[in-house]
């Protein structure tokens, strides 16, 4: 007997009178004694079943997993439901049979669940995915990965899998490491990213891969960011320039938002390109939401002659507001109570009154002169509110990327309905630690602009690499490079970071090793999947798009893993602890 002759979303008008079979779960039980009415829910819909026999529905229980058999009718005109697309029909049922009954109480309404505290979801993460908007989200994931590989696959890409068990390298977060059994003190790493596997493809002779790559990070969790694991769509091109992946991401994102941003305008390709210098500069971050209209200006040399102690000697940054004045007392008293709580000592600020003069702390400080400067700086109209920000030059920028933020928030100044992208390109190399030693920015696998000459004669803080993010609506979506593919520069680039040459070859020995015989140059990138479907999905937390998310510590707590192992897995992988675990 089949458990179902049709799904709960699928009968029509055109099948009353006929007999059918439908299975799902109880949905809700509305009992008027002598006659039931369950909406009964699957994954395609929901169909309500009349139960005339009270002993069919003896201790049933919501979420309960049932089968009917009977036959269609049309409701009574009153009892119609326009919600649902089986609304104008019924199911009389002859026979009931309980498949998989719920003997508990549920912890959570169904139709609530995103509602609950997130430890109870995710504890109860097989009950939450039945929530609708929750599973939904995860049909959506499906539908978005099968387009982009169909995408992938007809702009010439081949799909190529590569190892989970693989070798420690440093490559910019903590690695997740896993003992072997066979080589006592010796651990596989599970990757951070498919990174020397997709060069050394490049090297072996494929010409454009791909893959949907699992990929682990030991990192602490953010809004966008899981804890553990994300997926990313990794590609690799050989013979290509910083161009030709652009091309392919334009190609690739601009199709899946327009088919899946439910009617958002979406950026057009070429997509706009920022270095990251005038990013940090204009926008305070190097993850810009374009959607904001604010910029930021570098307002140090203009200060750099005025008499104001606060600003005297350091950089200073300003953002012009149009129409802001207007905004009451307590308004601005909230923006200084804000800037307070991110660092800052204070807000400082102008307003443009209608007969063209000044208002503001920074007025008097301001003399004639320097005030038309400002006017001509930014073309002042009135009621525009001019706010600065001062601080050390390590910290100022971001500070004024935060104020533009928080003010554009404030004043509903983001359009909501776009996806503006964009990329971030000339990263430097190099940078400096909290010690004051040299270590690279993003990926150490990125061939600095300039190649050996530029390691040799130029300012290691200075040193720009082709690498570039790609970013949506303030999200970054990508990081991605040029790669280095000459061993030369390889060891160069490295030593300059620290590592001898004989670190180079023993944690990048094969791709050290595969640079010697003939490696194409090479380039790509690795959008995040989960975070486009955060961005698709309007949800303002990652985790809402993941089937089995660990929580914001890092813990699955449906599986309730990290746990203990027996003494036994421990000895089989020559491991002691150093101290017992206590026992909770």
């Amino acid at each position: 007997m089949a458990y179902r002759t049709f799904n709960c979303g699928e009968l029509t008008l055109d099948d009353l009178g006929q007999s059918v079979t439908l299975a799902g779960w109880v949905d809700t039980i509305r009992d008027h004694g002598g006659v039931a009415f369950i909406d009964l829910r699957d994954e395609y819909g929901v169909t309500q079943v009349v139960v005339n026999d009270d002993t069919l529905i003896y201790h049933l229980k919501k979420e309960s997993v049932i089968s009917v058999e009977g036959v269609v009718v049309k409701r009574d005109e009153e009892t119609v439901n326009k919600k649902i697309k089986t609304g104008e029909l019924e199911v009389k049922v002859d026979k009931l049979t309980v498949l998989g009954a719920c003997t508990e109480n549920l912890p959570f309404e169904i139709s609530d669940s995103k509602e609950t505290r997130e430890d109870v979801r995710l504890t109860y993460r097989f009950l939450d995915l039945r929530n609708k908007a929750v599973h939904d989200n995860i049909l959506f994931r499906s539908q978005v990965v099968s387009f982009l590989r169909k995408k992938m696959e007809s702009l010439g890409f081949t799909e190529i899998t590569t190892p989970i068990l693989t070798c420690s390298s440093p490559e910019g977060a903590r690695d997740y490491i896993i003992p072997s059994r066979k080589h006592e003190g010796k651990f596989y790493a599970l990757p951070q990213a498919p990174q020397q596997f997709k060069q050394l493809l490049m090297v072996s002779g494929f010409d454009k891969y791909f893959q949907i790559a699992p990929c682990f990070r030991d990192e602490d969790a953010r809004a966008d960011r899981s804890p553990g694991e994300f997926y990313q769509l990794d590609f690799e091109m050989a013979f290509a320039t910083q161009e030709d992946v652009f091309a392919v991401a334009e190609d690739v994102l601009y199709d899946t938002f327009t088919k899946f941003g439910g009617g958002k305008a979406v950026s057009p390709a070429p997509f706009v390109r920022i270095p990251y210098e005038e990013s940090m500069l204009k926008y305070g971050t190097d993850k810009p939401d374009l959607r904001n209209p604010l910029e930021i200006v570098d307002l140090t040399d203009f200060f750099s002659d005025v008499e104001f102690k606060a600003f005297k000697g350091r950089p200073v940054r300003g953002i012009n507001v149009p129409g802001c004045a207007k905004q009451s007392k307590g308004w601005f008293e909230k923006m200084l109570k804000f800037a307070l709580e991110i660092g800052m000592k204070g807000l400082g600020y102008i307003e443009v009154l209608e007969d063209g003069s000044y208002k503001g702390p920074i007025d008097k400080f301001l003399p004639p002169e320097k005030k038309e400067e400002l006017r001509r700086i930014f073309n002042f109209k009135t009621d525009d509110t001019l706010f600065f920000i001062c601080d050390a030059p390590k910290r100022v920028n971001e500070l004024a990327g935060q104020i533009r933020t928080e003010l554009a928030n404030r004043l509903d100044l983001i359009d909501k309905n776009k996806f503006e992208l964009c990329f971030i390109t000339d990263f430097p190399m190099y940078e400096l630690d909290e010690d004051g030693k040299l270590i690279f920015t993003h990926n150490p696998f990125s061939m600095p602009q300039g190649e050996m000459d530029a390691l040799l004669h130029e300012d290691p803080l200075k040193i720009k690499a082709y690498q570039y993010d790609i970013v949506c609506n303030g999200v970054e979506l990508s990081s991605g490079a040029v790669r280095n593919h000459r061993p030369d520069v390889m060891v160069k680039a490295f030593e300059m970071a620290g590592y001898t040459e004989q670190d180079v070859k023993e944690k990048f020995g094969a791709l050290f090793k595969a640079f010697h015989y003939g490696a194409p140059p090479h380039a790509g990138m690795a959008p995040g999947v989960d975070r486009m479907i955060m961005l698709l999905k309007e949800e303002e937390n990652i985790r809402e798009v993941i089937a089995f998310p660990m929580n914001s510590n890092a813990q699955d707590l449906l599986l309730g893993a990290p746990n203990t192992v027996t003494e036994m897995q421990l000895r089989e992988t020559h491991i002691k602890l150093r101290r017992p675990v206590p026992e909770k």
